[in-house]
């Protein structure tokens, strides 16, 4: 059965099969002097779309209509560092975590020394 939308959905699948390949995921290696880094990140993808019709109260109306969508959520997580014939993993520090973190416990601190307090 063919769908009205099915250009729509080759289009988001396409799109979809080029943003998550594994080149998002290992970056491009490059190279100072005798060490070879390669980055990694975490990538995260989400699609979803959908399509109706239907008929009004006369038979002069009726409608259909579709639509749909993905997103892509990519961060770095490390590197490999190859360094005369060695292999070591190297982690990022994500600075927006480590200062949400900090945020939340001063927060409860604060909190509990004005529970105290009282």
């Amino acid at each position: 059965m063919e769908h009205p939308g099915g250009a729509s959905v080759d289009m988001v699948t396409g799109a979809a099969k080029d943003v998550l390949t594994v080149r998002r995921v290992f970056g491009e290696p490059y190279t100072s002097g005798d060490t070879t880094v390669i980055p990694v990140a975490k990538v995260m993808g989400g699609s979803g779309m959908g399509f109706g019709g239907g008929e009004g109260p006369s038979d002069q109306e009726s409608g259909e209509g579709g639509g749909g969508g993905f997103g892509v959520r990519a961060r770095p997580v490390g590197a490999y560092v190859v360094r005369g014939g060695e292999v070591h993993w190297r982690p990022s520090v994500d600075v927006n975590r480590l200062a949400t973190g900090g945020q939340l416990v001063l927060a409860i601190a604060v909190l509990a020394w004005a529970l105290r307090r009282r």
